[in-house]
């Protein structure tokens, strides 16, 4: 199977969740600064998933580049992560209108933990389909930050129930996290 497709059909996606979230964006009626206040929840949940779309598409782009191969199951592991990240303009927009409560807290960062496991599990799908000696495999080595993110999420989730701005500080520090550039798939493409 071809990879440019599965890249262009996600590229697509992408672009679609974008867009959607961005029109969830309400212009305020009213001419004053004073009327973009109360839309700074929904702008700074809009921010953060713009953020979060971002990094998945880099990352998306740079493993499917690392690869050679695709495989149904490959196409399936890709599709539940398309899922997962579909889901990202609804649990943005209600945690924005709801000013970040506990519960639109809570459920967004379920949607962050299922990307991140569903991401997970297309990486390992991908390398599956390479082999265990690929350069995909080698590009990822440890993965601590794909370890680590589904922990912080949890954490993050658990907060909700505590404090809900807390849980959106981790989330923020998550994204912060893969937001530094991770060049391991760049060195070795270029070392390859």
């Amino acid at each position: 199977m071809e990879r440019g497709r599965v890249e262009a059909f996600s590229d697509g996606v992408f672009a679609i969740i974008i867009t959607i979230m961005v029109l969830e964006l309400k212009v305020p009626h009213g001419e004053q600064v004073e009327a973009l206040l109360p839309l700074w929840p929904v702008f700074l949940s809009y921010v953060l998933s713009f953020v979060y779309v971002g990094i998945y598409w880099n990352n998306h782009h740079h493993m499917f580049h690392a690869s050679d191969k695709v495989n149904g199951g490959v196409l399936w592991a890709n599709l539940h992560l398309l899922f997962w990240l579909s889901l990202f303009p609804f649990v943005t927009g209600w945690m924005g209108e709801n000013h970040f409560a506990a519960w639109p807290a809570a459920v967004y960062g379920v949607v962050l933990l299922m990307a991140a496991l569903a991401y997970w599990m297309l990486k390992n799908t991908l390398i599956a389909a390479q082999g265990v000696h690929s350069l995909l495999q080698r590009a990822v080595g440890r993965d601590w930050k794909g370890k680590l993110s589904p922990v912080l999420y949890v954490v993050g989730i658990g907060l909700t129930l505590w404090q809900p701005w807390l849980s959106l500080a981790l989330y923020v520090a998550v994204a912060l996290l893969w937001l530094v550039p991770d060049r391991r798939i760049e060195r070795s493409l270029i070392g390859h």
